[in-house]
Formats: C-alpha cells, sequence, structure tokens
C-alpha cells in the first residue's frame, strides 16, 4: 500500500522559513514525478513546486519563484520543500503528491496527473 506522509508544517513568523518533508513508503517514485501542492481555505488546492523525475526539471508557481527549493533523496523515497522568506499569502494545508510515471511541461502543474495524495501538513504564516 503506497503511502505518503508530510511532515514539518507549523507556525512561523513572516520572513522564516520552514523546511517540509514527505517520506512515500510502498514503492519507489525514483523515477516518477512529485509534487507538492497546497490548499488555502476557501481557495482551490494550487500547485506549488514539481519535479518531474529523480534526474529531471523542477517546476515553481509564480509566486513561490526565488523563495521556495523542491529537491528529493530517492534512495530514502524523500521529498522536501524548503521555503524561505515566508508570507502570509503561503498560509496553507499542503500537500505531497506523487505520479506513476514521468510528467513532463505543463502535465507536471496539474493535480489530477498525480495519483497519490498525502493527508498535508498545515503552515501558517503570521504578519
Amino acid at each position: 500500500q503506497v503511502q505518503l506522509v508530510e511532515s514539518g508544517g507549523g507556525l512561523v513568523q513572516a520572513g522564516g522559513s520552514l523546511r517540509l518533508s514527505c517520506a512515500a513508503s510502498g514503492r519507489s517514485f525514483g523515477s516518477s514525478a512529485m509534487g507538492w501542492f497546497r490548499q488555502a481555505p476557501g481557495k482551490e488546492r494550487e500547485f506549488v513546486a514539481g519535479h518531474s523525475w529523480r534526474g529531471g526539471m523542477t517546476y515553481y508557481t509564480d509566486s513561490v519563484k526565488g523563495r521556495f527549493t523542491i529537491s528529493r533523496d530517492n534512495a530514502k523515497n524523500m521529498l522536501y520543500l524548503q521555503m524561505n522568506n515566508l508570507k502570509s499569502g503561503d498560509t496553507a494545508l499542503y500537500y505531497c503528491a506523487a505520479a506513476s510515471k514521468v510528467l513532463y511541461g505543463s502535465s507536471v502543474y496539474v493535480g489530477s496527473n498525480y495519483d497519490y495524495w498525502g493527508q498535508g501538513t498545515q503552515v501558517t504564516v503570521s504578519s
């Protein structure tokens, strides 16, 4: 059974940093796309960052470029999201997602292309 478990969320002041982790189990995702999405109260889920596969490209939504960094440790089956210079607009429930295949280009941004989802970790940024 595939499981994705996020951790690392919390309450932080604006300008601060957090590092989210996602532990995957049940299968290896080294040859698959993985990503982070978020959903704020009253808003739709949105793409944050994605990694096409273990040696592939990274993708970011415009609002986090230069502040967030996605990375993965395939040996440990882990995905990370380093978030710096956090803003109140980053407050949301953050989800880890994994696909069953490599994703490229615009397909990385689409949530329905991911097959597995974690339960989410809350990030709250106070201003």
